[in-house]
Order: structure tokens, then C-alpha cells, then sequence
């Protein structure tokens, strides 16, 4: 018998040999029944352990008509930002007694539409969305399957809550260190159509406009890739007329930009102060010590999690909207311009 049992997975009827006790004791402790004494409930689990029973849990998620997982999409796994946003998702689920499916879509639409739809046929209880470029029909039509919040990107969705930076305060504050710092010729590389880019474009031209800088405004177009903000920076770099700024709509964009600076033998902060947005790692960590804005990013995950978590236990129906302020953190890839 004992030779049957190691050519297969341990059962349910296993545990309750294994201590002695019947089958629908174990399963009350299996699916966290509070009827059960601590003792029992000890001895179960131990044998449980021992055994490396683990409970199928399709069939857990029939029995309890919940899953006790939340599906998260993240729109690039690339970039550095997501890390802080999901540990901060994974560490609230995970204390919630909750775990944490992640997949990701690449920043393309078709496929962030697939990983959704992949997270909803395995019956998630909830979803995360970090900063998705899914169609908002989509999105819309996934809360109505489940709980759904949006991390990073804003809606006016009736149903849908969402967490944010104020992408558009941040920006402002890029504008007025650069204008303190003496500079008037600030460009800027957007983010295309990422999550963000739209409110941090507008902040930039809103303080441009606010400091009389009106004729100075150029926005050109990038990506929240390395290669936008190379390809913007070669743009800029096209002109015949320099900015002495440039405000670039990441960190990850803007560490192309100090490298096609650097390739061109161009010097930073003497020759174009640069400004990235996020505040990630990488602004720290690079030689050039970027200059940014700093979102709270493991705050802003922990929020999400904590707003979809509330959803599902109250059925909550009206949105909740949650924007976090920026702060500019100033390094050394920002100074005077040269007279």
C-alpha cells in the first residue's frame, strides 16, 4: 500500500490516515473553516506538510465560489517601475492570505487583451492593471467579470477604481526646477501613448505657458522605451537650434537619452541638463545621477491591492480614485545652462 502511495500524489484520505481522523475533518481545516480546534487543526497541516499534500485548488475554488487569487497585468516587465509596484500588489495580497497571478502584455494591446482574458478563465477573484494601453472597452468589460483596479493610469470608468501619481503636478515641477536653474530652451520626449505620457505632456506645456515660455514649448515624440528616448533625442539633436533641457517622460527613456548625449560627446548638465520620471533604480544607480520625479511606486501597488481586496469582501460599487503626489528629486544631470 505504502508502495501504491509514493507512485502518485498524496490525497485527501492520506492526511486523515496519517493523523487519524476523518476525511471531512481534514477538508474543514483545508478550506480555513473556523470550526476546528487549533490542535486538529496542527496536527493536520504537520501531517499535510509531511505527506506534500497540496489541495487541488479548481476544486477548492468550486467548494468556496472564490479562488483567493488576484490576476495582475503588467504592461512591461522591462521596465524597472513595475518591480516596486508589483511588490507592493504581492506583499498585500500575500499578508491578505491572497496570492498573486502575474503575466504581462508587452505594451501591445492584442496581447495585453489576451492576458486578461487568459487571468479571467482562471477564475481570479480580482484584477490589476498596471498601466495598461488595453482599449477601454476591454478593461471595462473585464470589471464586469470581476473587481478591477488600474495602477498607474486614470479613468472615469463608473465601476473601476484606479491609483495615480499626479503625472501632471510632476511635470510642472520638472519645468519650474529647470526655469529656476536659469534655463528657457526645455524640450520635451513623450511617452507616445503610454500610460501617463498624455497628463506629463500637458504639465510640461501648462508651465511652460504659466512661466511665458510659449515660443520655447517643443514636444517631440518618443516611447516609455530606451529607444524612444534615443530616437527622440536624435530628433532634437536635428535641429539647428538646442534646447539646453530636455525632460524626458521616464527614466528608462531617459537613459537613451544620456547615451546617445554621451555618443555625441555632448556633456551633461553642461552642455543639456536631462530629467527623467519615476524615480527608479536606474536614476540612481547611473553614472550621470539622474535627475527625476518620484512616484511611490510600492505604495501605489500596496493601494491597488488594498482597493481590490475591499471590492471583493464589500462589494463595493461606486470607484474609488487615489492620486499620490510626486516629489522632484534633484541630482547631478540638472544645472545652470551655459551663457
Amino acid at each position: 500500500m505504502n508502495g501504491d502511495r509514493t507512485m502518485r500524489p498524496p490525497t485527501i484520505l492520506d492526511v486523515a490516515n496519517e493523523v487519524g481522523v476523518s476525511k471531512s475533518l481534514v477538508s474543514l481545516v483545508m478550506r480555513g473553516s473556523d470550526g476546528v480546534s487549533p490542535m486538529s487543526r496542527k496536527a493536520v497541516l504537520d501531517a499535510a506538510a509531511k505527506l506534500g499534500y497540496r489541495p487541488n485548488a479548481a476544486a477548492q475554488t468550486m467548494v468556496r465560489q472564490r479562488s483567493y487569487a488576484i490576476g495582475v497585468m503588467v504592461s512591461d516587465l522591462h521596465n524597472p517601475f513595475f518591480a516596486d509596484v508589483i511588490d507592493g500588489i504581492d506583499t498585500a495580497v500575500t499578508e491578505a492570505g491572497y496570492r498573486a497571478i502575474m503575466t504581462t502584455g508587452n505594451r501591445v494591446p492584442e496581447r495585453e487583451h489576451l492576458a486578461v482574458a487568459t487571468l479571467l478563465e482562471m477564475r481570479v477573484d480580482g484584477l490589476v492593471l498596471a498601466s495598461p494601453v488595453l482599449a477601454r472597452e476591454h478593461v471595462v468589460a473585464a470589471s464586469q467579470a470581476v473587481p478591477t483596479v488600474i495602477v498607474g493610469k486614470a479613468t472615469r470608468a463608473p465601476t473601476i477604481d484606479s491609483v495615480t501619481n499626479d503625472d501632471r503636478r510632476g511635470a510642472e515641477m520638472v519645468v519650474d526646477h529647470l526655469v529656476e536653474l536659469g534655463h528657457r530652451r526645455i524640450a520635451h520626449i513623450d511617452g507616445g501613448l503610454g500610460a501617463g505620457a498624455k497628463p506629463r505632456r500637458t504639465g510640461y506645456i501648462r508651465a511652460m505657458r504659466r512661466h511665458r515660455l510659449e515660443s520655447e514649448i517643443r514636444s517631440v515624440r518618443g516611447s516609455f522605451a530606451e529607444d524612444g528616448g534615443d530616437a527622440g533625442m536624435r530628433a532634437l539633436l536635428a535641429e539647428s537650434r538646442l534646447p539646453t533641457a530636455v525632460f524626458v517622460a521616464n527614466d528608462l527613456a531617459a537613459i537613451g537619452v544620456l547615451e546617445v548625449l554621451d555618443a555625441e560627446e555632448l556633456d551633461v548638465p553642461g552642455d543639456i541638463s536631462v530629467v527623467g520620471y519615476d524615480n527608479t533604480a536606474l536614476a540612481a544607480s547611473h553614472r550621470s545621477g539622474l535627475t527625476t520625479v518620484d512616484q511611490p511606486r510600492h505604495d501605489m501597488g500596496r493601494m491597488a491591492a488594498e482597493l481590490i481586496l475591499e471590492k471583493i469582501s464589500t462589494d463595493r460599487a461606486t470607484a474609488r480614485r487615489a492620486v499620490l503626489l510626486p516629489k522632484l528629486v534633484a541630482r547631478e544631470s540638472t544645472g545652470p545652462p551655459r551663457s
